[in-house]
């Protein structure tokens, strides 16, 4: 038995047949939205004025510039002197785990 399997993008803003997902990112957080032709125009004319006026970024669009992670700033050494108190497992040397540093922010 043949199977045929059909996917349709509806527009996310209005539920109309989408013709494209159009993808964008601000604040280094990236995001992307199915629009019908004319939303997406609409979204792109919005977005010229400052892309225009904008310069393109060559880094990464992980984690905005500027901010330093709390493993790489002089808390490192009291991230891991609280993780050892609780008795997690911590690395010596390095790049703190993501979940210590987020159960250090949590408990402070």
């Amino acid at each position: 038995m043949a199977r045929k399997t059909v996917i349709s993008l509806e527009d996310d803003l209005d539920g109309s047949e989408a013709s494209e997902t159009v993808q964008f990112a601000i604040d280094g957080t990236e995001y992307e939205i199915d629009l019908n032709e004319e939303h997406a125009s609409e979204l792109r004319q919005t977005l010229s004025r400052f892309a225009d006026a904008a310069r393109k970024s060559s880094g990464s669009r992980g984690r905005p510039a500027g901010r330093r992670s709390p493993s790489s700033s002089s808390d490192a050494k009291v991230i891991r002197q609280w993780a050892l108190n609780k008795g997690l497992s911590v690395n010596a040397r390095g790049r703190i785990q993501a979940d210590i540093v987020a159960q250090y922010q949590a408990a402070h």
